[in-house]
């Protein structure tokens, strides 16, 4: 069981000591580590403390240049792109094994480095990076090409090859998730990748890149730049030998990958962007506690740091008040605290900067006219760490800024509504459209909602995105070129090539 993998919080604060000296901070390029071309490092910061952790290598121009070589020379040699499908998925699969082998290892160090409970980062987030790249490794041997129906006498072939070399940019809130959801497919389908994981969440996606090396990939078929998005991103973005980027982050960020690859190569460009979901309440449910269990989950996992978080609660007039109740007596069993403890739920955000910017917009909530019912202010503030409870708004209309602008923190906004078609437009009414949940017992309801309901993951009682076999992605600004998870995310790393053939006459 990886529960058993969580350590007590005097086991979890002594390993962290002890591991800190062997953190790996340097660029990972062509098989090995080494030193920023300019010599220049940034610090890392523990976001339960507000105190350094290390100094990682700042990354820049000279060496995306640097990765990118490398990757194109794996790429035109051959020495993973024509790899037999089969032999690539053994390696991926040993490089799943070491990831679910160093779990523990692994969770400490997101743990200090994201400020994620450790109870999540070592049971949940290793093991299902693991799984990812144990998925997609499976796959790898497994999809076809196709023979179209061609006249007599030739034979036409639609096969699909490696797009080359990818390009990915990753975000902070799921810092090895989110890369898994990139390199499994990119590296399945036999691409080699160059990727740039959040300059506040370096720490796991080095030690990641080692281990893929130690599992045997080759040297070049996966390289790591850390440094600041508006040097190492843009100059990911604007290479002329990346051949498609995938981006998972702000919406405002992904526009701009959108003007890299326009100004450039026109390379593809594939994003996973914001989200405003909504949780949609009707009114014949009975399950109060059960219903208040998954609307917490989708708010104020991950401190609501999470594209899909369900920040919405568009909920029946008839019910809001029993099911606030029903949230509030959930969220005793929601400790804020020491993301080292495994009895925490609620850990810290990830940088002062955006707990400033959470706590900026509760203030614009309470401008606008809507009532706190919990939460609201910094809590914690002794450990030097950026800690904002879970927090709930009343009274809230759909036009106000906290209804409609990504906060990306444990906020959540209770909106009223009477019936059917006045929910399902109160939903649709976002610039955003990634994720939606339907709670109702009446299934003409569910599959007629649901329907109607503009984003691309829909969850029917439950907060669900789906296992690995199900695509992610959005629909409108949360959502551009493709998607991540499942046989489709293979589809979009590689080109399909037609191929006709004229057989000679007999």
């Amino acid at each position: 069981m990886t529960d058993t993998l969580i350590p007590e919080i005097d086991e979890a604060r002594a390993e962290a000591e002890r591991l800190r000296p062997s953190l790996r901070t340097r660029l990972f390029i062509d098989g090995d580590f080494r030193d920023a071309a300019s010599g220049r490092r940034f610090t890392s910061e523990n976001p339960a403390t507000g105190q350094p952790i290390t100094e990682v290598a700042e990354g820049g121009p000279a060496d995306v240049d640097a990765a990118v070589a490398a990757a194109r020379r794996a790429a035109d040699d051959g020495r993973w792109s024509r790899l037999g499908p089969g032999d690539r998925k053994k390696l991926l699969i040993g490089w799943a094994d070491r990831i679910e082998a160093h779990a523990r290892e692994l969770g400490l160090i997101e743990t200090l480095d994201a400020g994620k409970p450790i109870a999540d980062t070592v049971a949940l987030d290793m093991p299902e990076t693991a799984a990812c790249i144990r998925w997609h490794a499976e796959a790898a041997d497994k999809i076809y090409g196709q023979v179209a129906p061609s006249p007599e006498g030739t034979i036409a072939t639609i096969t699909r090859e490696p797009i080359g070399v990818v390009g990915a940019v990753i975000p902070w809130n799921y810092p090895a998730q989110m890369a898994a959801w990139k390199l499994g497919p990119a590296l399945a389908t036999g691409n080699t990748v160059v990727i740039k994981p959040a300059s506040t969440t370096s720490l796991s996606l080095l030690r990641i890149a080692e281990l893929a090396s130690e599992a045997g990939l080759p040297d070049g078929v996966l390289n790591v730049v850390t440094g600041p998005g508006d040097t190492v991103g843009e100059a990911i973005g604007r290479h002329p030998d990346i051949d498609c980027v995938a981006f998972t982050g702000s919406t405002e960020v992904g526009r701009r990958f959108l003007h890299y690859s326009a100004d450039t190569n026109l390379k593809r460009v594939l994003l996973e962007l914001g989200g405003k979901s909504p949780q949609v309440i009707f009114p014949d449910v009975t399950d109060f506690a059960a219903v208040a269990a998954q609307v917490a989950i989708a708010i104020f996992w991950n401190m609501g740091e999470n594209c899909s978080a369900g920040s919405r609660l568009v909920v029946h007039r008839s019910v809001k008040d029993r099911l606030l109740e029903a949230v509030a007596a959930e969220l005793e069993s929601w400790p804020v605290g020491d993301p080292l403890d495994p009895a925490t739920r609620v850990g810290a955000l990830i940088s002062k900067g955006h707990m400033e910017r959470v706590l900026g917009y509760v203030a614009v909530g309470l401008a606008e006219g809507a009532r706190i019912v919990t939460g609201g202010s910094r809590v914690l503030e002794e450990t030097g760490g950026w800690f904002v409870p879970p927090t709930i708004f009343d009274g809230v209309r759909n036009d106000m800024r906290i209804a409609q602008e990504e906060i990306f923190g444990p906020v959540l906004s209770v909106i009223e509504f009477e019936t059917e078609a006045e929910a399902v437009a109160i939903a649709n009414d976002t610039s955003y459209g990634l994720a939606a949940t339907v709670y109702t017992h009446d299934l003409d309801v569910a599959h007629r909602v649901a329907r109607n309901l503009r984003a691309g993951v829909i969850g029917v009682n439950t907060y669900s995105e789906g296992d690995m076999t199900m695509p992610f992605g959005g629909y409108k600004q949360s959502g551009f070129g493709g998607h991540d998870k499942s046989l489709h995310a293979h589809d979009q790393y590689t080109e399909m090539k037609s191929t006709w053939i004229q057989l000679a006459e007999s």
